[in-house]
């Protein structure tokens, strides 16, 4: 009855989706705050992370400490502290435009600014979650993405029961992490006082069924949970473990563990949970997660169960047992559980509380201020045991609050994996792909829209562009070369991929090109072939100089067969994108000017263009279609708009698209935000329309 945790964040994938296939041709930039150090990536098993904050007597958070400040014991023998850092992150506001009161989610995707915020996995507990708090629980989960999460954070979402489909990966999106929170739905399992006082009843009036002591018929499922549970916090501190230079916090919406482990071990599978919490526990310090834990059941006594309906006749012999007294022995041991799993990782529970918020808060202020400290321990045994780590500070008058110990790992230290023969991908960009996290060695900006393809697929376009300084060029015969790869995925909510290609441009180039590519950087255009569904597009480039860069999308591909209305993704090109030397083809050159861009800053001295593709599938009704461009400023006023009338009869009654651009000039445009929005709108009785967004700055000449 063992079940691994499945989550869409676990993805073992790219060698064979990539494995064997033959090389073919194939935004805006932000500059971090120097304060806030970037998080890193170690694979070593031995390095030791332990975060520390430090108050003042009137509990303020103390800036400006060093190195020196700090000591670091580990079962009483001093370490060598190695890595020091001070993060200190404020919280950023998402940018949007005024006019809308909501932000436009970026059609394109970056890896210029280093994660450099907090970092979340909200863990809903389905399986220990009562159905009538399903709202409780979306509500509140919600309320932390939206009034919570900054526009530097990163959120995933995972459900305890392994629902993979109904996950989100790393993202800041905050429409597709409240998409997953709506997919939640509570399905714990009876309480067991009552099933045991329905046994009880069952013996009672079926004598022939025997005088045992009642049982809890779902013993089994409820053992079976609590490891599920269990096992996914292991299963995410594994994945997470090697990101380091930050704190990670598993927010975890939970109603605890209702197994009771303190039964007989003899009698039972509590032995066996006890350890897997360990386990869990132990995965968890040592990845340097800080676990908190939040009850929706607010403040409770005997939970909602009226035991009074069901209890047992007074002169039965269970009567005592099986009370009121042992519902709330039950909610006790779950809320205990909480306790546990997040006092023993750094964290809190929440719990007996109907006032989340000011928690809510402290969760953010526990991950915004605080010290880094990092060292290998002197102790390199792997012995499974705990190690008790303490702090301490030089300066007198001030408290520091860090976690109490880790358990260190056991057993011998995993075999390197070995690469596959026939896998064309190298490992660097095998570690980019599956990585938790952008990496950001090369800068790399990506756009990638949906188009109507050979049915019953979409062809999903894609363009790369990153910065030319980034590429190390071997000047040889008079040209300036280099090789890059380029590998790309799309992974669905099942954590399988279901698509992947790589392209390799052998690079020569001759001296005016390379100064433009030192200018203006360099484009890869590719294209694939996938059906309608949700994906994570995962891209990778690898240069010759050795530099990797990634960058990761979420996106829904539409059924453009299937729904009356459809629209492609938006490519939006410039005058002066053209100049950006550009390979592969996604034979849009006869509807546009110039490849499509990741730039989304432009001046006001240039002329963006823009295609998309309306799909319609009521070609046998007679109607109109109309087409609507329009450029919003921040404060609403509309500075250009253009229709464009489609009539059915085009389609000679089958199903059908039209083909759309429009050149939307922006001389003169003061400098500030912009939304372009293409609509398209049916006349047929229901008022069919589908819209696209794009958000842009006009930054000065």
């Amino acid at each position: 009855m063992f079940r691994t945790a499945t989550t869409v964040l676990a993805i073992a994938l790219v060698s064979a989706t990539l494995a064997g296939q033959q090389p073919r041709p194939a935004g805006a930039q932000a500059t971090p705050r120097q304060q806030v150090p970037p998080i890193t990536f170690r694979s070593e098993v031995s390095y030791v992370e332990v975060d520390a904050v430090v108050v003042d007597a009137q509990g303020n958070f103390v800036r400006k400490l060093n190195q020196g400040d700090f000591q670091v014991f580990e079962d009483g023998k001093p370490q060598k502290v190695s890595a020091f850092s001070l993060v200190d992150i404020p919280v950023e506001r998402t940018e949007q435009p005024a006019f809308l009161g909501r932000a436009v989610e970026p059609d394109v995707q970056s890896n210029a600014k280093t994660p450099d915020g907090r970092l979340y996995v909200l863990v809903l507990d389905d399986i220990h979650t009562d159905l009538r708090r399903t709202g409780q629980v979306r509500r509140t989960a919600k309320q932390f993405v939206d009034k919570f999460l900054g526009a530097n954070d990163l959120a995933a979402v995972v459900h305890s029961s392994g629902r993979a489909d109904a996950s989100q990966d790393f993202t800041n999106n905050k429409l597709l992490l409240n998409q997953a929170i709506d997919r939640f739905s509570g399905r714990k399992l009876r309480s067991a006082t009552l099933n045991k006082i329905d046994d009880a009843l069952f013996k009672r009036n079926n004598p022939m069924r025997g005088d045992g002591p009642p049982v809890d018929t779902e013993e089994q499922e409820r053992a079976y949970n609590a490891r599920s549970l269990l096992s996914t916090i292991t299963s995410l501190a594994d994945y997470l473990t090697g990101i380091h230079g930050r704190r990670k916090a598993i927010v975890m919406f939970s109603e605890g563990i209702d197994y009771d482990i303190n039964r007989p071990m003899e009698m039972s599978e509590a032995s066996t949970i006890r350890q897997e919490t360990a386990d869990a526990i132990g995965a968890a310090t040592r990845a340097n997660i800080n676990i908190y834990a939040l009850d929706p059941r607010g403040l409770t006594n005997a939970g909602d169960d009226d035991i009074n309906l069901i209890g047992l006749p007074p002169d039965d012999p269970n009567v005592n047992a099986l009370g009121v007294a042992a519902l709330r022995e039950e909610i006790y041991l779950s809320q205990a559980s909480l306790d546990t799993l997040a006092e023993e990782t750094g964290g809190f529970a929440i719990t007996n509380t109907n006032n989340s918020a000011s928690k809510l808060q402290k969760i953010v202020d526990d991950n915004s201020s605080y010290y880094v400290l990092g060292y290998y321990p002197t102790n390199e045994k792997r012995d499974g045991r705990y190690r008790k780590i303490e702090v301490r500070l030089t300066r007198p008058g001030l408290i520091v609050h860090a976690r109490k110990g880790y358990v260190a790992p056991s057993g011998k230290v995993p075999a390197a994996r070995k690469a596959d023969a026939s896998n064309t991908t190298s490992p660097a960009v095998r570690d980019a792909l599956n990585s938790p996290l952008q990496t950001t060695g090369l800068t790399l900006a990506m756009f990638a829209a949906p188009f109507k393809g050979p049915a019953p697929n979409a062809t999903l376009a894609i363009v790369a562009q990153f910065s030319g300084k980034d590429l190390a060029f071997v000047e040889r015969d008079g040209k300036f070369t280099n090789l890059v790869d380029m590998s790309y995925i799309l992974v669905n909510p099942q954590g399988k991929v279901v698509a992947g290609n790589k392209d390799t441009i052998n690079m020569g180039l001759k001296p005016e090109t390379y100064k433009r590519v030192m200018q203006l950087g360099f484009r890869l255009q590719a294209k694939i072939d996938v059906p309608p569904g949700r994906y994570s597009l995962r891209l990778a480039v690898h240069e010759g100089g050795g530099r990797v860069g990634s960058v990761f999308t979420d996106l829904v591909v539409p059924d453009f067969l299937k729904e009356p209305l459809t629209m492609s993704g938006l490519a939006v090109t410039s005058a002066t994108a053209g100049q950006v030397p550009t390979a592969g083809a996604l034979n849009l050159s006869a509807l546009l000017p110039a490849p499509p861009t990741t730039a989304r800053e432009f001046t006001s001295k240039d002329q963006l263009a823009v295609l998309a593709e309306v799909y319609d599938n009521l070609g046998a009704q007679s109607h109109t279609v109309e087409i609507t461009t329009t450029l919003r400023s921040d404060d609403g006023k509309t500075v250009f708009s253009n229709t464009e009338r489609r009539q059915s009869s085009e389609l000679a009654g089958a199903r059908g698209g039209y083909g759309y651009t429009s050149r939307v000039p922006l001389t003169d445009l003061a400098p500030g935000l912009y939304v372009l929005k293409v609509e398209a709108r049916s006349s047929l009785g229901k008022p069919l329309s589908v819209a696209r967004e794009v958000q842009f700055r006009v930054i000065p000449l």
